[in-house]
């Protein structure tokens, strides 16, 4: 049995992300284990949950995943606590364009049989707040609501007249939050500032945010809400099970710090099933690759905002331009894949793609369907994997690898994104390894049959 509740919204800005990773915080106070989990692919919000459960991230996306290992995946990731705390994304029905729906918030919800709490901006409204929860309620019957949260309230008369105006609808007021601008998080050009950049300050403000929440919010109710999700049955996500166990060692060094927050976590367990031993590596203050180094994987990040301090770091540059030189097997994902150009807006790179890395006025987004162009590092050709695109730079290839994926896309030709080799694959494409453990294998492989692993 996992007890487990959905934090959803009518749409972005209703506070989902501060209210859910409260609640996290405040439970935990109260001296229960929880689990936080994010429904579709963001990186950031499960960073903010990590630091209320003390728990690792954990992301849950019907599309990157399959619906089939959603489930599988929140019992792996709540293993061991008491209930799950999963937050939307979007609006509750927002899914992918012309799907129906499909990776909602609700769809997740339907997959876990999750009840679903709904946060509601109310800064700008009072009575009409009823009618946002009644047309929630009703909309999809195979939703449950079983709950509201009231945010932003102005006064103790705001808040009466909105629960005077809900109570017909049945839906029960679970809490009801005054505005307090002192909790709040600093965003950027592609959302919030991911919690490693501001590690110290986001600790500090924790302890308000989980008395902010426990002083507005039932959170006995919230429990039992949680507690009366029907039994879910299935097995439970298993990265043994995933992937074939390689005898020996090997010792990957995978990006980390202020420049690189974007890492699945099940990445590094899958690698760990495979015998892989993955060790952070900061490139913006290690001078050094670890001992028995024998693969570099290069996560998402904010490069570009840290560009000079990366640059700075010559040592590391080099280190690890001469280790891909020497046939070091190398993955870069988006931010990655920015680090080992020659340049990003014009600081030196590690520069071991043929490449020029710049900042943009236009950004990516969206799920792809994409499929490898030929036998590289992650995947034989014509492997079929889906990823998640989200970045607002661009790369100008000069004389490199063949690409790394193809995809089509509405009112353009095929797109032929990234560069890929037997030892190397830099992209800009996202992919969640849970979903395709078979490119966690081939890398665990080749970082196997580097000179660097021990086989003994």
């Amino acid at each position: 049995m996992v007890a487990r509740v959905v934090v959803a919204a009518p749409a972005s800005g209703h506070g989902k992300t501060t209210i859910a990773t409260g609640l996290m915080a405040a439970l935990r106070e109260r001296g229960v284990a929880v689990s936080g989990h994010k429904v579709g692919p963001d990186f950031i919000d499960p960073g903010y949950h990590a630091l209320a459960t003390g728990r690792p991230p954990r992301n849950l996306d019907p599309f990157l995943q399959g619906e089939d290992r959603v489930a599988a995946l929140l019992r792996h990731g709540a293993r061991g606590c008491e209930l799950a705390v999963i937050e939307g994304v979007m609006g509750l029905f927002d899914g992918m364009l012309g799907t129906e729906g499909y990776a909602s918030t609700a769809h997740v919800a339907r997959l876990l049989d999750a009840p679903v709490v709904l946060v509601v901006d109310a800064s700008a409204a009072s009575r009409s707040v009823a009618a946002v929860v009644h047309g929630f309620a009703h909309y999809d019957p195979s939703v449950r609501l079983a709950g509201v949260i009231l945010n932003k309230l102005g006064s103790q008369r705001h808040e009466d007249e909105i629960r005077a105006a809900v109570a017909p609808t049945g839906v029960p007021v679970l809490g009801a939050l005054r505005r307090d601008e002192g909790i709040h998080a600093p965003s950027r050009h592609l959302g919030l500032v991911p919690v490693a950049e501001r590690a110290e300050e986001a600790r500090r403000l924790l302890p308000r945010l989980a008395a902010w929440v426990a002083e507005g919010v039932d959170l006995a109710a919230v429990e039992r809400v949680a507690m009366a999700a029907p039994s879910l049955p299935g097995p439970t996500w298993d990265p043994a099970a995933e992937v074939a166990p390689i005898a020996g060692r090997a010792v990957v060094a995978a990006a980390a710090g202020p420049a690189f927050t974007f890492r699945y976590t099940e990445t590094a367990e899958l690698l760990a099933a495979a015998g892989v031993e993955v060790v952070d590596l900061d490139p913006v203050h290690e001078v050094a690759l670890p001992a028995g180094c024998a693969g570099l994987y290069f996560g998402g990040g904010f490069p570009e905002a840290h560009a000079d301090a990366l640059a700075g770091n010559a040592e590391l540059r080099r280190a690890v331009a001469a280790a891909v030189r020497a046939g070091m097997p190398v993955v870069a994902e988006c931010a990655g894949l920015l680090y080992l150009c020659r340049e990003l807006d014009g600081a030196p790179m590690v520069g071991a793609l043929d490449a020029m890395a710049r900042m943009t006025a236009r950004g990516a987004l969206g799920y792809r369907r994409a499929t490898a162009t030929a036998d590289n590092l992650l995947a034989a050709a014509g492997t079929p994997v889906t990823g998640h695109e989200f970045h607002r730079t661009e790369v100008t290839p000069g004389h490199g690898e063949p690409p790394a994926w193809r995809w089509p896309e509405a009112g353009r030709p095929v797109v032929a994104e990234g560069f890929a080799s037997a030892q190397l694959h830099a992209s800009y494409l996202h992919v969640h390894w849970a979903g395709h453990p078979g490119l966690a294998h081939r890398f665990a492989a080749a970082a196997h049959a580097h000179p660097a692993a021990r086989h003994a």
